[in-house]
């Protein structure tokens, strides 16, 4: 069992810096988030002259960039669910998906429990923007702004099933959130946790009053431990860091930024001068077992990132705290706090420190503390083991794994001490590297695919030294698939920057039909690099040769032209290139819902349905390309015409497309179809075979093939594909029949009919399963169809390359597959989904228009009647409702309130505001009759008839189909 949690996911957004890079660089160069405004700045956001004008105000604070967009659409969220929801909490569940996209791990494929523990700060947004009318159903406030519901909304909006609760310590809630956030996972409650805060208080510009003796910094900047340190500054900030046992994080191969060994929580009680002060004796307690809870003597504590007020009274003890703590004959330790880059983050000031601790231990860097040059006297240091990080610098080296300690502390006297170490040292498992890798990208809109796209390609730009293996597989495993699909094969950093990515579109999970080619697909060193490079392909081939008795390796890696067309080893060659690519691609997750070949192809279905083990269906093959091969040659041509258009007594072969017809017979007939076709202006094309098939020609064959089939077993098909006798759907008594697969080798080919059967089923994706892509071809403007073993021009096949990009488009049209067993990897920090962001903001009473140089609300178009409603004021009125509670526009009288993204609570505020005009309607009229047409029904039934609200709700039942407003037929929707 693991005594430790490791720190595997990270998300931060605080001052000057909308995101986890921007706040290292912040912390690294030293500089300082807190924003100090212009007069104008003030005044336009709506502070007073007077205020302006009192000498203690400070006009300061640390805000967040654009804190009021949010990207409603990609959350489910209507603009007025977006609107009415405190931005702490918008804000925060945005980080958590880039916290759990950092650690690489995508909620609905998690295979355990994710829990979730936050805090949030007290915000004004409830009392100035919404206020305690009836513009809104109080349940709908409560959930968008109660600080309970920051950790529900995370759960609920990822669905996570962990445990999930909101943490309330004031300044120390998102250090506490963190601790038990480890316990829940040492406790097993959690599988995968994720921890943080969010204080998000300052929607535009503002400052504050300084009055002597107050926590608040008289100019703006924080100080920590410094000799003039006079206060603190208010900020808002947004973090959370994913936590995961540390033995499971080791073995999944996470990026581990630093390990948590131990924490303790406790409190001051009253051994303390009031409620708020913060005392020695409790902060001593609290490290003193942290470091206990971790097994880490205090000297080998190299830093510790302290809660670091920079206020005169609070500096000093906690310096007090740590000595007491860390006793006297520790060595020296170093000091910091990252208050003064960004100031006090109130709620989310504790997993500042923790990003912040875990960056650094990654990163073997301490970055400086920014407005440190001479200690505050009142700390005596020099009498201490302490000493502040005033200049950048590495980690010190020492004899032991580099460790940290984090202290946070809250107003209310709930302490938290956390003790970290350095990743350990994990030796990467020897495991093959494929030549060409995947890197998938999706995303909800076009523009958020090529803001991805233009992340990646920085990111890679700025780390030469990025694995693309462990690149390929994060993107691979570590998102959510979306409907906007690209991908970029490429098989090293330069190419990915280089190569040309395809995109797609996609909002379906395809059917997958395997397309298997037959004789005279081959070509020369068919499967040779993929024998090399495929352990599946490999050993398959091998399991093939031996129960064949002959290297079927050889006649595939090292035969010529001429050699293939030799049909006695030709057609068993073929069958084991294709029957070794399927499994191989199987092997990936990507298992056909249905199959057809193209003649010797279909043995391969048959095979991998079921109804012919591998040793029957390459005896069976066997059998029948040696009785093949010991008849008279023959001829096949090529007819670009469909067959209706080929008078005269011609043999066909082959029907495989609207203006695709193979014809076949004897040298003589061939040479007179060919001459007389061409003469008719008809495109034709000899095949290069060495036989005449489905001919004639082939009968004295059949008696042997039938034999040869009745003498092994056959089952039923597991797996459905398509005949080529009949071009419909096999049955398990012609699969099952010895004289179906005499007549499949005598009578035409009917491809065409196959997969015209494959298209009327469903919506498939066709991949070419085999040599060569001539099947692809006929396939090709019917359906989407992916090659898996693509020739080029010029003869040459890169076959790991084509296969990678065949896996790489099917992914693109929605076939799942499985990255883990395709390629495998390390999962590495990259950068997350760029969010569309809009304004979501609810105006204060009374406001005043924006200025110009703000950005504007992006309003919801205003409801309009279209050419679907009918001229019926009533409808209308209620439509209008509908449009200011859901804030949704464009949608039709019968279309479904709950479809359109109505949840219940809304429903509850509509029916509220109907009642207010057309009387005691029943709270259920909507769950009965959820479109427009529906409800002005029961409205007109419920005025007309005087019913009372219990005998309207069963009227409503009867609401169905067809109904009659003002003489207009509307269509009633679903009411279940």
């Amino acid at each position: 069992m693991s005594e430790h949690v490791a720190v595997v996911g990270l998300s931060a957004r605080f001052p000057g810096a909308a995101d986890t890079e921007e706040y290292w660089r912040l912390l690294t160069e030293g500089r300082e988030g807190i924003r100090h405004f212009t007069t104008d700045e003030l005044a336009a956001a709506g502070v007073s002259a007077e205020r302006l004008a009192d000498p203690a105000f400070v006009p300061a604070a640390g805000t967040l960039e654009r804190p009021a967009e949010f990207d409603a659409e990609f959350f489910g969220f209507t603009r007025a669910e977006a609107e009415l929801t405190d931005p702490q909490q918008r804000l925060f569940l945005e980080g958590a998906w880039q916290a759990l996209e950092d650690a690489g791990y995508v909620p609905s494929a998690f295979p355990g429990r994710i829990g979730v523990f936050a805090g949030a700060s007290t915000t004004r947004y409830r009392a100035e923007r919404i206020g305690d009318g009836d513009r809104f159903h109080p349940m709908q406030v409560a959930i968008g702004n109660d600080l309970d519901m920051l950790a529900l909304r995370v759960s609920y909006h990822l669905d996570l099933r962990g445990p999930s609760m909101t943490v309330q310590t004031t300044c120390s809630s998102s250090a506490v959130a963190v601790h038990l956030a480890a316990q829940s996972l040492l406790l097993h409650e959690s599988d995968l946790a994720l921890a943080g805060g969010a204080a998000v208080r300052f929607l535009e510009p503002q400052g504050y009053a300084h009055a002597e003796g107050d926590i608040a910094s008289p100019d703006g900047h924080c100080r920590p431990f410094d000799a003039e340190a006079a206060g603190t500054v208010a900020s808002d900030g947004v973090g959370a860091v994913v936590l995961k046992r540390l033995d499971e994080a080791v073995a999944d191969g996470d990026h581990i930024y630093a390990v948590l060994l131990g924490s303790a929580v406790n409190n001051d009680g009253r051994a303390k001068v009031g409620i708020t002060a913060p005392s020695p004796d409790g902060q001593a307690a609290v490290i003193a077992d942290a470091l206990a809870v971790a097994g880490a003597d205090p000297a080998t504590i190299q830093y510790v990132e302290a809660h670091g007020t920079a206020t005169r009274l609070g500096d000093p003890i906690e310096v007090r705290a740590l000595t007491t703590a860390f006793g006297p004959d520790t060595k020296r330790c170093l000091l910091g706090s990252v208050k003064s880059n960004i100031g006090h983050a109130d709620v989310a000031a504790g997993v500042a420190g923790v990003i912040k601790l875990a960056l650094a231990l990654d990163r073997r860097y301490l970055p400086p503390t920014r407005n440190f040059t001479t200690p505050n006297p009142e700390m005596g240091l020099d009498a201490t083991p302490f000493r502040v990080v005033d200049t950048g610098m590495p980690w010190p080296e020492a004899e032991h794994p580099p460790r940290a300690g984090l202290s946070s502390f809250g107003i209310g006297g709930t302490n938290a001490h956390l003790v970290f170490e350095a990743a350990p040292q994990v030796e990467r498992a020897a495991r093959p590297r494929r030549d060409w890798q995947v890197l998938p990208l999706s995303a909800r809109t076009p523009a958020a695919l090529d803001a991805a796209t233009d992340r990646l390609a920085r990111h890679l730009e700025q780390h030469p030294d990025a694995d693309l293996a462990d690149v390929a597989h994060t993107l691979q495993v570590g998102r959510t698939a979306f409907a906007h699909r690209r991908t970029i094969v490429c098989r090293d950093r330069a190419g990915a920057l280089t190569e040309q990515a395809a995109t797609t579109f996609t909002e379906r999970t395809p059917r997958v039909v395997f397309l298997f080619p037959g004789q005279s697909s081959q070509y020369p060193g068919m499967g040779a690099r993929l024998y090399r490079a495929e352990p599946v392909f490999r050993s398959t081939l091998d399991e093939c040769a031996d129960l064949l008795g002959w290297d079927v390796r050889q006649a595939a890696f090292t035969g010529t032209a001429e050699s293939l067309r030799r049909t006695e080893h030709t057609q068993a060659t073929v069958f084991c290139v294709d029957y070794a690519l399927a499994r191989l691609l199987m092997s990936w997750g990507i298992e056909p819902d249905a199959m057809i070949g193209h003649s010797l192809g279909e043995y391969v279905a048959a095979c991998l349905s079921g109804v012919f083990s591998l040793p029957d269906a390459l005896a069976v093959v066997s059998a029948r390309s040696r009785l093949m091969a010991e008849l008279p040659a023959g001829r096949m041509l090529a007819v670009a015409a469909g067959v209706d258009a080929l008078a005269g007594d011609l043999n066909v072969a082959a029907v495989n497309g609207p203006e695709a017809t193979v014809l076949s017979g004897t040298a003589e007939e061939i040479e007179l179809a060919r001459e007389k076709l061409a003469a008719e202006g008809l495109l034709v094309r000899e095949l290069r075979t060495s036989h005449a098939f489905h001919s004639a020609m082939m009968e004295p064959a059949l008696p042997g093939i039938r034999e040869a089939v009745a003498a092994v077993t056959r089952g039923e098909p597991r797996i459905p594909f398509l005949s080529n006798v009949t071009g419909d759907w096999i049955t398990a008594d012609q699969a099952a029949d010895p004289d179906y697969w005499a007549r499949h080798t005598r009578l035409p080919v009917r491809f065409a009919d196959g997969i015209t059967t494959a298209l009327a089923d469903s919506d498939p994706v066709f991949a070419e399963v085999g040599p060569g892509n001539a099947l692809s071809g006929l396939v090709q403007g019917r359906a989407e169809v992916v090659t898996l073993l693509r020739r080029a021009r010029n003869g040459t096949v890169e076959e790991t390359r084509s296969v990678t990009e065949g896996v790489a488009a099917l992914w693109r049209h929605g076939v799942p597959v499985d990255w883990t067993a395709f390629g495998g990897g390390r999962r590495v920090s990259l950068p997350t989904y760029p969010f569309q962001r809009e304004h979501h903001l609810l105006p204060k009473p009374g406001e005043a228009p924006r200025r110009e140089a703000e950005p504007e609300p992006v309003a919801p178009p205003a409801w309009e009647p279209g050419p679907a409603w009918p001229d019926d004021e009533l409808m209308r009125e209620v439509a209008e409702v509908w449009h200011e509670v859901i804030g949704v526009s464009g949608f039709g009288p019968d279309d479904d309130f709950f479809e359109l993204g109505g949840n219940s609570l809304s429903a509850i505020q509509i029916v509220s505001r109907l009642r207010q005009r057309y009387g005691q309607l029943p709270m259920s009229v909507i769950f009965e009759a959820p479109t427009v047409a529906e409800v002005s029904v029961a409205i007109r039934a419920h005025q007309a008839a005087g019913v009372d609200p219990d005998t309207l709700e069963a009227l409503l039942g009867e609401v169905e189909g067809g109904v009659e407003v003002e003489g207009t037929a509307t269509t009633g929707g679903s009411h279940d």
